[in-house]
């Protein structure tokens, strides 16, 4: 079970409960600072003089428009209902799930005013898998994403729609056959709810868990394509990248070098004359290792972000104190995907210049087209022209959201980050770099069939063997687009777990 509360949560912890559905519960010790936090709110509704921002007051450009106390608890349903603007696709299943553990986990830090039974409620839709339905478009990134998580809270109220057991349906009609009850939002509670960077920080998390296994994935299908070229594994040398130290590009040249290790292949031809290799095999450290060094600083925001207070005001029950600040504004994560973005597509642009070199006899001393008689068929030809169409998409989804931004509440939100456009971008472009990667493998191992009985290094066996189990080699002209699909599929899901 995982627990939330007091103690740091971790991007894996993100995805085995939105993903895995892995239970949740809740530590015992962070009640008591949830239940100071909320005393605070209560105690400042009994001080009629007391102003302070969306407890008794509007919000936004209507900051200094006083709510009379009798009308502070409709205020709060007024707000979920009336900021519930989103449109579009319906965000996933797992993307909403890692949204609600997000936000009860920030809300269990003791700084927002909530009731803990509104956490609580969190927890048991999570837990019996009732998934608020969230529309994917709506967020600017500031104040946080308002509209995104305004669905969600409207769920906390019996209304809105939910996916449950398969079908997408009414809260309260979920919550009948569950049992649950609705919560009556308190003094603080809306605001508490829908104020934070919770659904770019959602898709963060499960985009950088698949952005992991993508870069191991394009290591290791580099490493086939130089062996089904008969590329060379010195460029890859220790002392190379001890010169130009770079941690990511040390610590990709130390995997591939690992995997080039004891190859027939590679010792068959060390003294072909061959003086250097094209840049897209032998610059695998130095490119790849930037998407390495962004995804260690993309994993180190998505992790304080995760762990952090982002709504407004902040409560500081120690001191009595309502703070209005800016934890909303997303900018951190807004930046942070868009990094992930342009390293990502790198990635994908210098993979499809490794297919097209596997494919053309006079590039890679292998058969055109990698299949016997050319001509007659045209064999995996056209899967570079895939990949070509898949990584100019994903130049134009790399450029920048980040630097974006777009006035609104009357000038009062006045510079915005976009977060979510950039969270969402950075989704598209894993999709096409696990397709990218995936004709690549499928081409190098096709390669490799053209260079037995000699063999590769153990650990690039078992992946050839594995992608054979899953892509049988092309033999004659068919149909490979459910190839390149399913092998995309278990590189984001599974990565290539053998190596």
């Amino acid at each position: 079970m995982i627990q939330i509360g007091t103690e740091p949560l971790s991007i894996v912890e993100i995805e085995n409960v939105a993903v895995n559905g892995f239970p949740v519960g809740q530590q015992e010790k962070s009640k008591k600072a949830i239940e100071r936090a909320y005393q605070l709110v209560q105690d400042n509704l009994k001080d009629p003089d007391k102003v302070v921002y969306g407890i008794n007051t509007g919000f936004g450009h209507l900051k200094s428009v006083r709510i009379a106390t009798e009308d502070v608890r409709p205020l709060q349903v007024n707000l979920i209902r009336s900021h519930a603007v989103g449109v579009g696709k319906p965000l996933s299943i797992e993307v909403v799930r890692a949204m609600m553990l997000l936000r009860a986990q920030t809300l269990s830090m003791g700084h927002s005013g909530v009731a803990n039974s509104t956490i609580e409620l969190l927890l048991a839709m999570l837990n019996k898998k009732i998934t608020p339905m969230v529309p994917c478009q709506g967020s600017v990134g500031a104040s946080g994403d308002l509209a995104p998580l305004s669905h969600l809270a409207l769920c906390l109220i019996g209304e809105g729609e939910v996916f449950y057991e398969g079908q997408r349906q009414p809260t309260a009609q979920a919550f009948k056959k569950t049992g649950l009850k609705a919560i009556e939002p308190q003094a603080k509670e809306a605001l508490a709810l829908i104020n934070g960077t919770q659904m770019m920080t959602a898709i963060g998390c499960l985009n950088w868990q698949k952005a992991s296994r993508l870069l191991h994935a394009a290591n290791v299908a580099a490493a086939i394509s130089i062996e089904a070229t008969l590329g060379s594994k010195k460029a890859f040398d220790p002392r190379v990248h001890a010169l130009r130290p770079h941690t990511g590009q040390q610590k990709v040249a130390a995997a591939v070098y690992s995997l080039l290790e004891r190859s027939e292949i590679g010792a068959s031809h060390e003294d072909c004359g061959r003086v250097q290799d094209a840049y897209s095999f032998r610059c695998v450290p130095q490119v790849h290792g930037v998407a390495e060094d962004m995804l260690e600083f993309t994993g180190r925001s998505l992790t304080t972000e995760i762990n952090s207070v982002t709504d407004n005001p902040l409560l500081f029950p120690d001191s009595g104190e309502f703070i209005s600040a800016g934890n909303f504004h997303g900018q951190p994560i807004s930046f942070a995907m868009d990094m992930m973005s342009m390293a990502l597509t790198t990635l994908a642009s210098i993979s499809e210049r490794r297919v097209f070199r596997l494919l053309f006899l006079s590039l890679s001393d292998l058969p055109m087209g990698l299949i016997d008689k050319s001509g007659l068929q045209s064999g995996m030809i056209m899967l570079q022209v895939t990949s070509a169409a898949l990584v100019s998409e994903c130049k134009v989804l790399s450029h920048p959201a980040s630097v974006d931004s777009i006035p609104t509440w009357a000038e009062q939100e006045d510079h915005v980050s976009m977060g979510a456009h950039a969270a969402r971008k950075a989704e598209q472009i894993i999709e096409n770099l696990s397709k990218v990667i995936a004709i690549e493998l499928m081409c190098a191992v096709q390669g490799m069939s053209f260079r037995r009985p000699q063999k590769t290094s153990l650990a690039l066996e078992k992946v050839i063997a594995k992608i054979n189990a899953l892509v049988p080699p092309v033999t004659t002209d068919r149909v490979m687009a459910q190839d390149i699909e399913r092998l995309s599929e278990e590189i984001l899901t599974h990565g290539l777990e053998i190596v």
